[in-house]
């Protein structure tokens, strides 16, 4: 069939990135769009394409998802994560689950074995049990940098909020040659959260959405404030009253920002195959890859470009 031309953009977290990280979070976001542009110029589906970036940035400890995950009360990880398909709007989560290298691949495996759409705690524990998805130690996807800052966030005078901003939910949405879309998006949730604390990842339209009819979205950004706009529904809606994801991206945020004071930032593609990385916060990591040439950036107004072919002879240079 071969019609569209594969589009791929993933965010790695939006919020205040520490200089000393800038670096390793874009290295970590060109890596996983490449990987998942690989998948659709081979003729693999949006769906493979974007759980194949999302898994690249789980395993990736500079991101808040899989490992590198922040700690709850307890100083332990709990995950939430989520994929859509365009084509039927199935969908797969799960939410506060532990000891899982790969979040999203156990959503995925929600989506496609089973009527449900979301599995949370010990339930999710239970199903990925009986799928063989092999369990690792809960102390493997911790890091030095998430217990140093569970730590800090105990001290009787800290403001977690503050560490807040630091935060890297990662995402992906994409479009196949055949005009499918799909959105994934996973996260280790707010550093020193309550225990069975569910955000916005998790939940179809706020973490994530995508219709062939309109597009595909993934959010990042404060969870609460995402939940009440139902962002990523708000985007779609916008682009279904004929905005271009950018304009979308820009007025739903906006509207988040005036109604509930909560920032944040999504990553779109409309059925057409334009795309948009947009964000409130000061900074979000992201890229994309369209026409063989991938664009990239962490500040507002920031777009690098170069050929793929350019990217991968310096991906494997170590960029």
């Amino acid at each position: 069939l071969g019609r569209m031309k594969p589009v791929i953009v993933v965010h790695g977290g939006a919020g205040r990135i520490f200089k000393e990280r800038e670096e390793r979070c874009l290295a970590g976001v060109v890596r996983a769009a490449l990987q998942g542009y690989s998948v659709l110029k081979q003729g693999g589906s949006a769906l493979d394409a974007v759980e194949e970036a999302v898994r690249s940035m789980e395993d990736d400890p500079h991101f808040n998802a899989g490992c590198g995950s922040v700690l709850n009360e307890k100083g332990e990880v709990e995950m939430d994560a989520i994929i859509m398909d365009g084509r039927n709007l199935d969908s797969g989560a799960v939410s506060a689950v532990k000891c899982i290298a790969n979040p999203i691949k156990l959503a995925r495996i929600v989506m496609e074995k089973t009527k449900h759409m979301l599995l949370t705690d010990h339930g999710a524990h239970l199903f990925a049990q009986t799928m063989g998805i092999p369990e690792i130690p809960g102390e493997k996807l911790i890091t030095e940098r998430s217990r140093e800052r569970w730590k800090k966030n105990l001290e009787p005078d800290s403001n977690p909020e503050e560490f807040q901003k630091d935060l890297g939910t990662v995402g992906a949405v994409a479009i196949d040659s055949e005009g499918n879309v799909a959105c994934a998006t996973s996260t280790g949730g707010l550093s020193n959260k309550l225990i069975g604390r569910v955000g916005d990842t998790a939940c179809i339209g706020s973490g994530g959405y995508a219709d062939n009819h309109s597009g595909a979205t993934s959010t990042t950004g404060h969870g609460e404030s995402i939940m009440k706009v139902v962002l990523a529904r708000l985007v779609h809606y916008h682009m279904e009253q004929g905005m271009s994801p950018e304009v979308a991206a820009d007025t739903a945020l906006d509207y988040m920002k005036t109604r509930v004071g909560g920032l944040g930032g999504v990553i779109v593609v409309n059925k057409a195959g334009e795309w948009a990385a947009r964000f409130s916060t000061k900074q979000m990591s992201w890229a994309t890859v369209k026409d063989d040439n991938l664009h990239y950036g962490i500040y507002a107004g920031e777009e690098h470009i170069k050929s793929v072919d350019e990217a991968l002879a310096s991906e494997r240079e170590g960029f």
